[in-house]
């Protein structure tokens, strides 16, 4: 066991929860103002969205996949729009208003837009927070999103895990999810399975395929869970096996949902008449601690390299196999 250190957000309840269920709810933390203007900021990206420039709107049914592919693998360092599924028709028309077709906005908000960026990259209580969790060791940000579930269209988001989509070995993928509005069971707050990042192993990844495009790749090993547990590991999410006793988690606007990679999570179809809108982004520990290969589908470039959170690193990290 690590040598104890002063914490300086965490508590060490808080921080035992999250190794023992893999996620934790952080009450409150952005203030009102900064979740607000977090808000502001999304309605203002989504005002400015021009459907008639978005390649979606022009394909033809021959390279439709191609377009959306290449719009969606150089997102990493811009700021790009995704749609609804069921908001564009045969001919390449929004089926309903712009501010409502769009599922969400990413991947690179914490980067290039200021106001996602103080919350993101120079938000003190958020290093706080990382280096009383010592889930890595010197981590970056990655894939930031702000994501639309709009009333009554927004849709279900099947139980997954994280790490299947940001890679890393060994695994090291940390969601950071923040409400930027009430969060209820009837407009898709998320909801876990609690102890699942113990017993689920990692089973395939999401990749960027040799001849183009992104596509399932299995694990031929898949990497253990954790070796301090004698359960029977659950199967991937996709192959069909009961779902468990999930938990939902209400949320107010400005807290924080702290994601294991290895979680399962999901949430279920806004049928409300209030949208849920919330901010996301992603941790994974740096070279040399792991690595993180090509097959990624979101890769760093030479202008804009993952940012690093931490201004000093953690010398140790906690194992989730300690708890």
């Amino acid at each position: 066991m690590a040598v104890a250190r002063p914490l300086k957000y965490l508590s060490q309840t808080q921080i035992d929860k999250f190794y023992r269920d893999g996620y934790l709810v952080v009450p409150g933390f952005l203030s009102h103002d900064q979740t607000g203007s977090l808000l502001l900021r999304a309605k203002e990206l989504l005002d400015e969205f021009t459907p008639e420039d978005h390649p979606l709107t022009k394909f033809t049914t021959s390279d439709k996949d191609h377009i959306g592919d290449s719009y969606f693998l150089n997102s990493g360092d811009k700021i790009r729009y995704f749609l609804d599924e069921d908001a564009i028709d045969s001919s390449g028309k929004l089926t309903r208003d712009k501010a409502r077709a769009v599922n969400k906005i990413g991947h690179a908000l914490h980067e290039l837009d200021p106001v996602f960026r103080n919350v993101t990259l120079e938000n003190d209580r958020l290093k706080a927070l990382v280096h009383d969790l010592r889930f890595h060791h010197d981590p970056v940000a990655l894939q930031s999103m702000v994501i639309f579930k709009q009333s009554q269209t927004g849709g279900a988001v099947p139980e997954h895990n994280d790490s299947t989509f940001l890679y890393t070995s060994p695994q090291s993928a940390l969601g950071f999810w923040i409400a930027l509005e009430k969060c209820t069971p009837t407009n898709g707050a998320l909801s876990f399975l609690p102890g699942s990042h113990l017993t689920t192993p990692i089973t395939k990844r999401f990749v960027r395929l040799p001849e183009g495009g992104t596509g399932f790749e299995q694990l031929a090993t898949p990497p253990p869970p954790s070796s301090d547990t004698s359960e029977k590991p659950r199967e991937n999410a996709s192959e069909g096996v009961p779902e468990g006793n999930y938990v939902l988690e209400a949320c107010e606007p400005g807290d924080l949902v702290l994601i294991h990679g290895s979680v399962l999570h999901k949430s279920e179809r806004n049928t409300s008449a209030h949208t849920r809108f919330a901010y996301t982004f992603h941790m994974i520990d740096s070279s040399p601690y792991v690595e993180y290969d090509e097959k990624n589908w979101l890769q760093p470039t030479d202008a804009m390299p993952f940012s690093r959170i931490l201004d000093v690193p953690n010398e140790t990290i906690l194992s989730t196999a300690v708890h």
